[in-house]
């Protein structure tokens, strides 16, 4: 094949057509088109980057308030702890109380009965007194006879 000039400037001229047809009607929607997915790439990295950037404050925030949540545990736990202390001390002290008091009637009790049982046994000691006078005033006195009433007396007491 021959390559004349004829040809040649026809060809340059259909390749020049060719590129101002590309140039003006198929280059500016490709661009377009290029461009808006450059666009939408953007934006997506852009929103995954918010994402990953409001993930990590909401993993802050959430760690921050499982720190407060843990501190206010621990607070409520003293006092609950404190509290307990001191319902266990004051029922103790409560108890030492009561058990004062139970103790002092009880020897209260204990130091009336007493008084009355020693009332009791100096009636009966007087009585019996009265009964060993009457025996010997009864008897004709004798220190024989005196003694054995004494030792029965003793005895009996």
């Amino acid at each position: 094949m021959e390559i004349n000039p004829s040809t040649l400037i026809g060809e340059i001229i259909a390749f020049a057509i060719m590129i101002a047809v590309t140039v003006k009607f198929i280059w500016p929607p490709l661009m377009n088109a290029i461009e808006e997915r450059q666009r939408k790439i953007a934006e997506g990295l852009n929103a995954a980057d918010r994402a990953h950037k409001e993930l990590a404050d909401a993993d802050a925030r959430a760690a921050e308030e499982v720190k407060r949540a843990r501190a206010e545990a621990a607070v409520i736990i003293e006092r609950a702890s404190q509290q307990a202390t001191q319902i266990v001390d004051k029922a103790r002290g409560d108890a030492l109380l009561e058990a004062a008091k139970v103790k002092a009637t009880a020897q209260a009790d204990i130091d009336n009965m007493a008084h009355r049982a020693r009332g009791e046994l100096r009636g009966q000691v007087a009585q019996l007194a009265i009964a060993g006078a009457e025996k010997i005033l009864k008897r004709e006195i004798n220190a024989d006879a005196h003694k054995a009433l004494i030792e029965q007396l003793v005895a009996e007491i």
